[in-house]
């Protein structure tokens, strides 16, 4: 088959994303290489307390996505069921983050009742890193309001979008 026939492989990475961390950056970069398009959709509507709008969110994805020179990616914002937004995106994969077991327990229940609603979609789950094992937005929140240093775990952008929401 020729790369004119093939369809363009295209992949979704959903998350609410309050904020944007290093491994979720990590994630990006890594899927980015894998699929011809990699859509970073951050969900406007999650049933968690946010720092950010769904507006910054897109705004700190966009100047990170920037700063990194990942040409393959873009980012867009969805609610609703994220099976939905991915056919009307024309993609084929939903990409998901593990850094632990909790993760995947929950990641595994979402993929079986996403399968369940659209079996043409696949996930992919990727692994994270050692270095970023450990981070998780709600925790990075609230070191950054305590003044904590969390300059290798967050983008500068976001550490500085982070200061701002806390009046440093």
């Amino acid at each position: 088959m020729s790369n004119q026939e093939r369809s363009e492989r295209i992949a979704i990475y959903p998350g609410s994303f309050d904020p944007l961390t290093n491994g979720h950056l990590d994630i990006a970069r890594r899927a980015a290489r894998l699929f011809d398009t990699l859509v970073v959709s951050v969900y406007a509507f999650p049933a968690k307390n946010l720092l950010f709008s769904v507006e910054e969110r897109l705004e700190l994805w966009r100047a990170v996505i920037a700063g990194e020179r990942l040409p393959n990616v873009r980012v867009d914002a969805f609610s609703g069921l994220v099976v939905d937004h991915v056919r009307a995106l024309g993609g084929h994969v939903i990409i998901k983050g593990l850094r632990s077991s909790n993760d995947f327990d929950a990641e595994f229940q979402q993929g079986l009742m996403n399968h369940k609603l659209a079996p043409e979609i696949e996930t992919v789950c990727l692994f994270t890193n050692l270095e970023q094992l450990f981070i998780s937005s709600t925790l990075l929140k609230e070191v950054t309001r305590l003044g904590g240093n969390v300059h290798d775990m967050l983008p500068p952008v976001v550490i500085q979008a982070m200061k701002k929401k806390f009046g440093e």
